[in-house]
């Protein structure tokens, strides 16, 4: 999305909800542990903590911590404190859309658990949607002009509900933990005069472009494919996935990263948290023979004895 869908799970965690859980995940006690354990034995007992997964659908490793149950807990809350505040659409043929759109594609996600819920947030100048924890999803009534077609918005809503399935925004914060607790220790050992404060310094460049931000592109990337994938099953062509992200770009194809780029696609792609537009659409088409194994050209979703778990669809395919 145009903004970040880490914005929006940095504003989540920005909340009084989210503040109360990075709390309980230790985050307030890190410095106490590493100072009197020193580094190497705080790692050893903070690992023993972690969860180790395979991620859905494509067998990546992931490192999360935070149980699901908890992570849909947090996301409700949240999600009821944005349709307090948030100015919700009344357009009765906008929600029909993003309603039947959206239960497209949860009926082939396959999450029982989640309580899928849909809203439209009326906000023509927001080009964005999102999906928390549980299955709750917003979408900003500014991306339609960009979606255009069913199709386009099911390449939204696919990739968006790709990210909850995977446990992103768990992933990010188990993450962010252990980033909090290296750079607590390298502050520690700097103002012991263990570590030089260049160093502490390098430490938290590395971590902010050599960690974090090529993790969360690895992320977007998951999400695209997952996503298409789901369209895909729901009935959608996933072809369509290429115009929109064009559309999303602001330029005609062939002027992509060239002569015509919108503002964010002038910073260089080692510094973004989003594959460049470019590398984006490149890897969908390098997907879409992957996708069309779940694609029901009828425009109906994939029947319930067919349907294929999210797991099943195996790994992440190379692209390109």
């Amino acid at each position: 999305m145009s903004q970040s869908t880490n914005q929006q799970i940095n504003k989540f965690f920005a909340t009084p909800v989210g503040r109360r859980a990075a709390i309980a995940l230790g985050l307030k006690s890190a410095f106490g542990i590493w100072t009197a354990l020193g580094a190497a034995s705080a790692l050893s007992m903070f690992s023993s903590l972690t969860g180790c997964y395979r991620a859905p659908g494509t067998a990546r490793d992931q490192l999360i911590f935070i149980s699901e149950d908890k992570e849909i807990t947090m996301g409700v809350r949240a999600f009821r404190e944005v349709l307090r505040q948030a100015p919700l659409a009344a357009n009765p043929e906008v929600n029909e859309l993003i309603n039947r759109v959206g239960r497209r594609i949860a009926d082939v996600a396959n999450k029982p658990e989640y309580h899928w819920e849909f809203a439209v947030i009326h906000d023509d100048q927001t080009i964005n949607a999102f999906c928390l924890p549980g299955g709750k999803v917003a979408v900003f009534t500014g991306i339609l002009k960009v979606t255009q077609t069913e199709a386009g918005l099911a390449t939204v809503m696919g990739h968006e509900i790709a990210h909850a399935l995977q446990r992103h925004g768990a992933e990010r914060m188990s993450r962010s933990v252990l980033e909090q607790i290296a750079q607590l220790g390298a502050m520690a050992g700097a103002a012991a005069g263990a570590v030089r404060p260049d160093v502490v310094q390098g430490l938290q460049s590395a971590y902010g472009i050599g960690v974090s931000l090529p993790f969360n592109r690895k992320q977007e990337s998951e999400a695209d494919l997952i996503g298409l994938r789901l369209m895909a099953s729901a009935g959608y062509d996933p072809h369509e996935a290429v115009p929109f992200w064009e559309r999303m770009s602001g330029c005609p194809r062939n002027m992509i990263g060239k002569l015509c780029f919108r503002s964010a696609a002038a910073i260089p792609e080692f510094l973004s948290t989003h594959p460049s537009d470019i590398t984006r659409i490149n890897q969908i088409e390098a997907w879409i023979p992957d996708a069309l194994r779940f694609y029901h050209p009828s425009g109906t979703p994939t029947p319930p004895s067919e349907k294929h778990d999210v797991p099943a669809f195996g790994p992440m395919p190379k692209a390109g």
